[in-house]
């Protein structure tokens, strides 16, 4: 790694610190980003776990929404956990009356699929791309229930439900790698930003 990787977090609400804290580990520079200045100079960003509806009315209010959606627009390497794959998606089942999605994955999602806290699990799963099993954590999780032309599926579960999603710069899960210490899917955004900075420099 030559230059320092700078990849932000969204830190306006949910496991925040958990995913700054990976992106640390991995030698990348973790922005916590609450302020659309924040934004600037960023390599890569990670749009974390919490509740879907009300980090969006945050980023209305922190004035992030329209900077980010065209941060995506213009490639910028995303990774969304959780909330953060709502976020990510192009349209949502069961939103709340007014919910937005930064949008950018040709997907549909299913807000809080697998039940409410009580429902939380852990497994192990396999993804496309990486060498063993992944452990993931479901939280009050969302289920992807279309994946479009533009996506592709990389993990699903023993029944089925797709549960992660890649698409050029932007990749998706419905469950917390993060709460487990596993780090290879910041490593995959990572990867995303390496290739970017390359395509950019030649």
């Amino acid at each position: 790694m030559t230059a320092l990787v700078r990849v932000g977090v969204l830190a306006l609400q949910g496991d925040v610190r958990e995913h700054a804290a990976i992106l640390t580990s991995l030698g990348a520079e973790a922005v916590l980003v609450r302020r659309p200045e924040q934004l600037e100079d960023l390599d890569g960003l990670v749009i974390p776990g919490g509740e879907s509806s009300v980090i969006d009315k945050l980023s209305r209010i922190f004035g992030l929404r329209d900077p980010l959606r065209a941060l995506i627009a213009e490639g910028l390497p995303v990774y969304g956990t959780c909330a953060g794959l709502i976020l990510l998606a192009d349209e949502i089942e069961g939103a709340i009356e007014g919910q937005l999605t930064f949008g950018g994955l040709d997907v549909t999602v299913a807000r809080n699929a697998f039940g409410g806290q009580v429902e939380s699990f852990e497994t192990k799963l396999d993804v496309t791309g990486i060498d063993g099993e992944v452990a993931a954590t479901f939280i009050r999780a969302p289920l992807i229930t279309r994946v479009g032309p533009r996506a592709q599926a990389i993990a699903a579960l023993p029944g089925g439900g797709v549960v992660a999603v890649a698409q050029g710069n932007l990749l998706g899960t419905s469950f917390h790698p993060e709460m487990n210490g596993e780090s290879r899917l910041h490593e995959r955004l990572l990867e995303l930003v390496h290739e970017r900075r390359r395509v950019v420099a030649a």
